[in-house]
């Protein structure tokens, strides 16, 4: 863990308040340079770059897409801003994608899920100039972020857009996401309530909107991040997913923190400590998929239990 501080304070992430970092739109991206992703009649969405050092267009590098968190409804990219500092300075190619939410631009979340496929395609489709390998491109986000990274890879449907170019990433990596958002055997009456009352916010039939019901063999490899406390996303649901992942013969892994609620993955919250276990437990993963090289003498391991 010593490690990541070094790392983190060089681009200032450690003074900075971590709740301006996460709320401020349009965000501010020291380090990085903007790209636009996608034009829609109400905005040009960009996507904001963070690149290792001596890195070229024509490289091969792992790339990660990071998407912030807020209800479909808010947010901002600055939201993923210390993770994605941490991967380009581990040697990947690090991207903060905005989206369309409801508070700006008046849109549900079948939008914002067809923003981050279309983010997700923009990047393979320009990998050689990016410097970015398009075999090797993970998606990741939190809560709502994390909804829209894990329906990259398990959208029922076929690319509404630009379909000779795959929008299913090779990797996800994900923090306390939406996972479950229709009804399914065993439920309680209280989540079928809740059910209910997300139907308006998605903008598409539930089922086809949930990660959990389109599981299917051939999903990209996937780490889980989550509070066993959530109160917002119930851990029951991170379970439900990896479960059906895990029957259907995909890698998932789902690491639970006791005691922890939703968005314990920030920086701010408990004096930081989730926060940094969940990017040591993130470098992990990648060093298992062969993206990263282990750090020699670093601490990568990590000792919280499921």
């Amino acid at each position: 863990m010593k490690k990541l501080f070094p790392i983190l304070a060089a681009f200032g992430l450690l003074a900075a308040p971590a709740q301006a970092q996460r709320a401020a739109y349009p965000p501010e991206m020291p380090g990085a340079r903007a790209e636009v992703y996608r034009s829609t009649e109400a905005i040009d969405l960009e996507a904001w770059i963070f690149e290792p050092a001596g890195h070229r267009s024509g490289d091969a590098r792992p790339a990660i897409v990071f998407f912030f968190g807020g209800g479909w409804n808010g947010g901002s990219p600055g939201q993923f801003r210390p993770q994605a500092t941490y991967l380009a300075e581990r040697g990947m190619v690090a991207i903060v994608a905005d989206y369309r939410v409801r508070s700006r631009q008046g849109t549900l979340a079948n939008v914002a899920v067809s923003d981050a496929r279309a983010a997700i395609r923009w990047v393979r489709s320009n990998a050689d100039r990016l410097g970015v390998d398009p075999d090797r491109i993970a998606a990741g986000g939190g809560s709502a972020g994390g909804h829209l990274a894990a329906m990259t890879a398990t959208w029922p449907g076929d690319d509404d857009t630009q379909t000779h170019v795959g929008s299913v990433p090779d990797a996800l990596v994900l923090f306390n996401p939406v996972l479950v958002t229709a009804p399914y055997p065993g439920q309680s009456d209280e989540e079928a309530e809740k059910f209910e009352k997300l139907r308006a916010r998605l903008g598409a039939k539930p089922e086809s909107m949930s990660p959990y019901h389109n599981v299917r063999a051939g999903l990209p490899p996937t780490v889980v991040f989550h509070g066993k406390n959530d109160k917002t996303v119930p851990y029951r649901h991170a379970q439900l997913f990896t479960e059906a992942m895990i029957a259907a013969g995909n890698r998932c892994e789902l690491v639970g923190y006791a005691d922890q609620g939703h968005g314990f993955f920030n920086p701010n919250r408990d004096g930081g400590v989730p926060h940094w276990d969940t990017i040591r437990r993130m470098d992990e993963f990648l060093i298992t998929l062969g993206w990263l090289e282990r750090q020699i003498g670093g601490t990568n391991t990590a000792n919280a239990k499921n």
